[in-house]
């Protein structure tokens, strides 16, 4: 398989199949796949647009691409939403207290000092004297 077929494949409006877009996150994320190629794959996507499984079988690959935390045992179902991040990025600090307001476990993975936007720890203004870890808490 060759990153440069997967994206004329897409560039020429066509479906990729699960492991092709699975190759491609693989490759781009060990370095077989250059910048510029993903840009093209990236502006080929936008243009054309993704199916839905597309888009699960994009977003699949892209979680199985690093490390993934299993909380089961601390909790057995949660939620967590991902910011994306941006200046105007507030939507985290209101979903997730409804959220947890209505019961169901929140997992956030929070970050600090991400830049001139921050991260969500920022935003809350979370004393960083607070121990870091597992340690469960309620709203």
């Amino acid at each position: 398989m060759r990153a440069v077929d997967i994206i004329a494949r897409k560039r020429d409006g066509e479906e990729l199949t699960s492991e092709e877009i699975a190759f491609f996150i693989r490759a781009y994320t060990e370095g077989q796949v250059t910048d510029y190629q993903a840009s093209a794959w990236l502006m080929a996507v936008y243009l054309r647009g993704m199916s839905r499984r597309e888009t699960v079988d994009l977003t699949m690959a892209m979680a199985r691409s690093g490390d993934i935390l299993d909380l089961k045992d601390a909790l057995p179902v949660s939620v967590d939403k991902h910011s994306s991040g941006g200046v105007g990025d507030k939507t985290t600090l209101i979903v997730l207290p409804m959220v947890a307001a209505c019961g169901v476990p929140v997992a956030k993975m929070s970050g600090r000092g991400l830049g001139f936007t921050g991260g969500t720890l920022d935003k809350f203004g979370i004393d960083q004297r607070l121990p870091r870890g597992t340690e469960r808490a309620r709203i």
